[in-house]
Parts: C-alpha cells; structure tokens; sequence
C-alpha cells in the first residue's frame, strides 16, 4: 500500500490501518485493499493509475449515488485524486453466487430472482444515471460513437484475429466494419448512461440486494449495450431460456422509460451481443495471449461458443457478410475446436507445434490449464535458407537438415525424458487430458518435426492406452493418431 493511501486513510479515520488485505482485480490496473478501522468495520481503499480514470469514477460515482442508485459511496479522496476510500461491500459477487448454478446448469429461485432484480435495476441505471450527468467527464470518450466502435472492432482484430494466424482481406473487413458502425449507430444520438462493463462480476451483492461497481468506463449510448453486455458474459453461461425471461423482464423495466417495439429491439439486440463479443475476445486476446492473465485465456472458449451461436444464428450475415465469413472460418480453426473426453476415458494427449511470433503459446481448450511447452529457438533454424523456406519440418531435405548435426535427436531425448513419466502418472491417475506443446519462430520447421516425433513416439510407445492429437496450429493441421 502506497504512502498517499495510507496518509487518505489515516485523515479518514484519524488512525493508521489496523489491517490490510489486498483485493483481486481480474481485469485492471487499479490496486484495491480492504483497510480495518479500529472498531472492526472496513473499507476498500483504492490505488488509481490514471487520473482521468479516476476522475471519471468519481463524479459519475458521486452522481449515480445522488440519483438513488445503488452503488458504493465515495468516503474520501486524496488531494491527487489518485487514491480514493469506498463504501465495503463485500466480497460476494452476484457471479461467484451464480456459480453452482453454472456447474449444475440449474438455476434455484432465489438465484432467478436476484437475476431479475439486476434486470429491472438496469434501466434505472441508465436513464436515471444518464439524467442530467456531464457526460465530457467520461473517459476515454464521452459518446458511444463512430470513433469508440472502431477503437473496439480494431483491438479485436490487432489483439485476436491477427494472432490467430488467419489471412483475410483488410480492406474488405475495414468495410465491414463500416456497415456494422452504421448498424449500431442507427438510433442515435442517446440520452442515456451506458455502463459498458456491465457484467456479473462487477454486480456484488449485500444483504440480498444487488449494487454496482467499476462504472469509471461508461458513457452516453445504447441501452442494448449494456443489457448484451450483461446476459452474454462468456463464462457467465447463462442457458439460452433463462437469458430469453431475463430479456423480457428488462423489457418490461424499459418500458417505464419509454415505449419499445419488442421484435425491433430483440433484432437490434443481437448487433450489440455480436459487438459485444468481438471486443471482450479484443480484449482476451491482448489480456490472455500478451500479458499472460490466465483468467482471460480460460475465457477464450466460452466467448467462441458464445460467437458460434450468432454465427449459427445468422446474426450479422445480411449487412456485413464478408465480416461473417472471415467469423466463420476463425471459429473452425483447429485451436478453438472443443476438448471433448473420449467415452472410452483414456488419457488424450495433445501434441502441438505454434510459432512464438505469430501467436504465442496456444491456450489449452481443454480446462486442464496448460502442459509442457518446449521452446526449439536454439536450434539451427532452415527457415533462415531460401531452399527451405516453402517447406516444413515433415519435409525430407529439412529432416535431413535437422538430422545432420545431432541437436534435434538429443533434445528429444530430453523431452521424451520429460513426457514419458508424465504419460505414465496421467495414466495412472486417470487424467483425461496432457498438452504438449513446441515453439518456434515460424512454426514450420523445427517445432513441427519435434512434434510430430513426439506423436510418434507416444503412439509406439503406448499403442491403444492413449489418444494422440497432433495439431500443427500455423498450417492449421489436426489430426487424430
């Protein structure tokens, strides 16, 4: 804990923190403690690392907070506005109360009707939040605009589609993305609040009632945004009949605002769920595959099955179909094939090769969270050599090149080393699924001849106890040993 947030604290309660409990942040910069005060109540204590962030949160907090609505109070603010105490709500987020329901796929009545609360409170959010607000505080923008849409389609496609390894045509995706602009700008201006990460995690829930917190990205715009936001959440999950009642009891909430035609708004709807998704995926790319947050990688599936949904849906395929075509080829690349056990229970092993520069290490679809990763960098590189540059590691004149001087022989015998007892504890355990996983620069060459000598190797060595499943992710080759 920094010094200004001690000092904060000690003007606050006109003593030092009797205790100190740094708070998981998932998705942000910001660093949060709960502080004790010496008569056994707490607050969150707040470390901001953008003054204009800060700024935000802090009068559209103070103004929400004017309107009735439920969200913490802000007790204290540094003269830096870098620090700030907030209100403690406690640790129970209406997405960690969801999550039996989550595993069974069953949804209890009193989980139902928290839910419905949360949809009814939404449009309280947004005209009342929105009702007299200074929207030129919001930051980074102030407006759902053309500008902040293309902020969002374009860190989709530089921080996820580009480190898929899929080619498509830029331009034509660039006009694409003009059209589904226009889609989603179809009824504005807007007179109201959009929250814009308004999602189950950043709902908590005290003494039975929801409240809401990390507003500081919100801004004026669509009410659709915030209601996709909410019932699409990847790993939210929620079936496909409940999020239909949720939408009808927003709706209804809605209507005390204004009138809705509710096939036009469920059509428009859909829009936004697309949008939705192609920025949290933006985001999970950029959060996952380069600064390495596990939780954003184990959210890459659910956000893909979400994405399939509306492929299937048909949603988009009218206005921007080459944007849907390039959607539909991404989603049935081999790394976002779904892990499946197979009946028969035996361990699958998943033998990979990638390159480190066009995507990175692959996430594990399968939930085990990762496995071996090899990196095959210091070897001799062929695709350094003109001849062997349109050819692969399962090509004769580049095996013979990796043969000839010894090195990719030894370092198998290290990996096998490795691999061999794991198979063998896996096995023994009754695991379902191991990845193993080679890098390189390209993919190509050396990575892709170790893996498929590891597949191999296993497939001698085990016969019929395993299953291998070689994948070659930069030539988009799966197959089944």
């Amino acid at each position: 804990m920094n010094v200004e947030l001690r000092d904060l604290f000690r003007q606050y309660a006109g003593a030092d923190v009797e205790s100190a409990t740094r708070l998981t942040a998932a998705g942000s910069n910001r660093v949060y403690y709960r502080l004790g005060l010496s008569d056994g109540k707490t607050v969150v204590g707040v470390e901001g690392t953008n003054a204009d962030e800060n700024r935000a949160f802090l009068i559209i907090g103070r103004h929400l907070r004017e309107a009735g609505l439920p969200v913490p109070e802000i007790l204290a603010v540094s003269d830096s506005r870098m620090c700030y105490l907030l209100q403690d709500l406690g640790d129970s987020s209406l997405f960690s109360l969801m999550e039996s329901a989550r595993e069974s796929g069953e949804y209890g009545a009193e989980q139902i009707a928290l839910l419905e609360k949360v949809m009814r409170l939404l449009p309280d959010l947004q005209f009342k939040g929105g009702a007299g607000l200074d929207y030129s505080v919001c930051f980074p923008c102030e407006s759902f605009d053309r500008r902040s849409i293309f902020w969002d389609l374009n860190y989709f496609k530089y921080s996820f589609l580009k480190a898929t390894g899929l080619e498509f045509h830029e331009a034509r995706l660039e006009d694409d993305f003009e059209r589904f602009s226009s889609v989603l700008l179809s009824d504005a201006p807007y007179d109201t609040f959009m929250y814009r990460d308004f999602q189950a995690r950043n709902v908590m829930v005290l003494d039975g009632e929801p409240w809401f917190i990390d507003f500081q990205g919100g801004r004026r715009g669509p009410v659709e945004y915030d209601l996709a936001s909410f019932l699409w959440q990847a790993r939210a999950a929620y079936p496909a009949l409940l999020r239909n009642h949720l939408i009808d009891i927003y709706i209804e909430s809605l209507t005390r605002y204004r009138k809705v035609d509710v096939a036009s708004f469920r059509k428009g709807l859909m829009h936004f769920v697309l949008f939705r998704t192609l920025q949290v995926l933006g985001a999970y790319g950029f959060r996952g595959y380069f600064e390495r947050k596990q939780h954003f990688i184990e959210s890459i599936p659910a956000a893909i099955n979400n994405l399939k949904e509306l492929l299937n849906a048909g949603v988009g395929a009218k206005e921007y179909p080459y944007l849907v075509q390039v959607l539909n080829d991404m989603v049935d690349l081999p790394q976002f094939a779904p892990a499946s056990a197979p009946a028969d229970g035996k361990l699958t092993v998943r033998v990979m090769s990638f390159s480190y520069r066009k995507g990175g290490i692959p996430e594990d679809p399968s939930g085990n969270g990762g496995g071996f990763v090899f990196d095959c960098r210091a070897m001799h590189n062929p695709g350094k050599y003109e001849q062997y540059k349109k050819i692969t590691g399962a090509d004769a004149p580049v095996i013979e090149f990796l043969e000839s001087q010894g090195e990719v022989q030894r370092y198998l015998e290290h990996v096998y080393g490795l691999v061999d007892p794991a198979v063998d504890k896996y096995i023994e355990r009754g695991f379902q699924n191991l990845m193993v996983a080679f890098g390189c620069t390209g993919g190509q060459h050396r990575s892709l001849y170790c893996a498929n000598h590891l597949a191999e190797h296993l497939k001698e060595k085990y016969a019929d106890r395993i299953h291998i499943v070689l994948e070659h992710r930069e030539q988009k080759v799966r197959k089944e040993l």
